[in-house]
């Protein structure tokens, strides 16, 4: 699989670890459902701490994506959902501390609830 990360300045630069857009050819395309900060063990969340939900969502994702035979190097577009948007600065802190560059395509969307009261989730379209 080869990712070309599309940029132009006659659109906004981005706001965080993303690209613009990221073209992708060949591979397999896998869908992965959005994960929360569940415990794997428990099915509980991990904690409270909003830090410790976007960690452990990250790492719930890269889970899946390394049973699908990947990396977070084939994520090609990432979707943040966050019940307070006055958090984002610290999503985007841990998402760049997690995801290698160049970064995938992302949207971010403020949500008034997420399942088990969870404060974070993220899905992924990856290409192996």
């Amino acid at each position: 699989m080869t990712k070309e990360i599309i940029h132009t300045d006659a659109a906004p630069a981005a706001v965080g670890p993303y690209a613009q857009a990221v073209a992708v050819h060949g591979g397999k395309t896998v869908f992965l459902s959005g994960q929360i900060g569940l415990e794997p063990g428990s099915g509980e969340l991990v904690s409270e701490n909003f830090e410790g939900q976007v960690r452990q969502s990250f790492a719930n994702m890269k889970a899946v994506i390394e049973e699908a035979g990947g990396t977070l190097d084939n994520i090609v577009k990432l979707t943040l959902f966050l019940t307070d948007l006055s958090k984002f600065a610290s999503a985007n802190a841990i998402m760049a501390d997690i995801i290698p560059q160049p970064y995938p395509a992302r949207s971010t969307i403020g949500v008034a609830s997420l399942p088990k009261g969870a404060q974070f989730e993220v899905e992924a379209i990856v290409v192996i």
